[in-house]
C-alpha cells in the first residue's frame, strides 16, 4: 500500500534560524563514528595514537566529509547551475552532497593526518572503515526526511502497490495542492498512481544498517592490512550500483548510456574493482595488532 511523504524537513524553527533534520542526521553519524572509534583506540587498534590524536582525526575527517561531499556533487552532478550561481556551493542545507566526493575528502585528510603521525595510509581507513556505514544511513534518512534523491514510479512493475508518494514529484494540478487537499486526494486513491521506490531507504538498509554491521562483526579481530577498506569498497560499491536500478536518475543527467547507466553506477564501478584489488592484496599483507593497553 502507498505511504503519501509529509514530512516536515525542519526539526526546529526559532525565528530566522531553522534547522534541518537533513544536518541532524550528519551529526548523529559523527556522533555514532566518534563513540565506535573511541572504542576502537581504546582497545589499541590504531598504535601510538590516544583518544586526542583521534579527535584531530574525526576533525579533519569532518571537514573532509562535507567539503568534498558538496565539491564532489557539484562538479559530478551540478556543475551547469553552479557556473550560474556560484554561491549555490554553500548551501549545503538544501541537500546536495555527494558520497563519491566525500570519500575523496575523507581520503585526503586521512592521508594528511597520516603523514603527521606516520602511519601507514592504508592502516588509518581501515581503522575509519566501519565508522562510515552510521553516517551513510543517517544520511539517506535524511534525504528521506527531506523527500529527495526518490526512485523510480512502482506502478507497472513487480512492486505495484507499493511505494512513496512524493508530493514535489507530482504534476499539476497536485503540486500546488495544500497538504490537507492533497492528503484527501491520497486517502481516496487518485495518487496511488505516482507512488515511487523509497530508494532513499533502501540505500540507509544495506549501506548503512547491512555495511554497519558486517564491518563491524568482521573488525572485531585484527584483519590484514587492505581487507576492512577492500570490504567497504566492495560492499558499497555493490549496493550502491544495485540500488541505482530503481533511483530515478538525477534530472540534469538523466542516463549516460544504454537508458540505464546512472552516475552513480559510473563512479561505483571503480569501488568495486578497487575492493576486489584490496581483499587480493590482503592475502600478501601484514596484520597490524593491537598495541597492549
Amino acid at each position: 500500500m502507498p505511504y503519501l511523504h509529509q514530512i516536515d524537513p525542519i526539526a526546529v524553527s526559532l525565528g530566522p534560524l531553522k534547522i534541518h533534520w537533513y544536518g541532524l542526521m550528519y551529526l548523529l553519524g559523527f556522533a555514532v563514528a566518534w563513540w565506535l572509534g573511541r572504542r576502537r583506540v581504546r582497545a589499541g587498534r590504531l598504535p601510538g595514537v590516544d583518544e586526542n590524536g583521534f579527535g584531530d582525526l574525526m576533525f579533519y575527517g569532518m571537514l573532509g566529509v562535507v567539503l568534498g561531499g558538496r565539491i564532489g556533487y557539484i562538479l559530478f552532478y551540478d556543475f551547469g547551475p553552479f557556473l550560474a550561481n556560484p554561491l549555490m556551493i554553500f548551501k549545503v542545507w538544501e541537500g546536495g552532497m555527494s558520497f563519491h566526493g566525500g570519500l575523496l575528502g575523507v581520503l585526503a585528510a586521512i592521508a594528511w593526518w597520516s603523514r603527521r603521525q606516520r602511519l601507514h595510509f592504508i592502516d588509518t581507513v581501515d581503522f575509519v572503515a566501519p565508522l562510515v556505514p552510521a553516517g551513510l544511513g543517517f544520511g539517506r534518512i535524511g534525504n528521506y526526511i527531506g523527500g529527495e534523491l526518490w526512485g523510480k514510479p512502482t506502478q507497472g512493475t513487480a512492486f505495484d502497490g507499493w511505494g512513496v508518494v512524493f508530493p514535489r514529484t507530482l504534476p499539476e494540478p497536485f503540486a500546488s495542492m495544500d497538504a490537507a487537499t492533497l492528503k484527501a486526494q491520497f486517502d481516496v486513491g487518485m495518487l496511488d498512481s505516482f507512488a515511487r521506490h523509497p530508494s532513499q531507504l533502501y540505500q540507509a538498509t544495506l549501506e548503512g544498517l547491512v555495511m554497519f554491521c558486517v564491518l563491524v562483526w568482521y573488525s572485531r579481530r585484527p584483519r590484514p592490512r587492505y581487507a576492512l577498506s577492500g570490504l567497504f569498497a566492495l560492499l558499497y560499491g555493490g549496493f550502491r550500483f544495485l540500488v541505482e536500478f530503481v533511483r530515478e536518475p538525477d534530472a540534469q543527467l538523466g542516463y549516460l548510456a544504454f537508458g540505464w547507466v546512472t552516475m552513480g553506477q559510473v563512479l561505483s564501478l571503480p569501488l568495486i574493482l578497487l575492493g576486489l584489488f584490496w581483499l587480493w592484496k590482503s592475502h600478501s599483507s601484514p596484520t597490524l595488532m593491537p598495541e597492549p593497553r
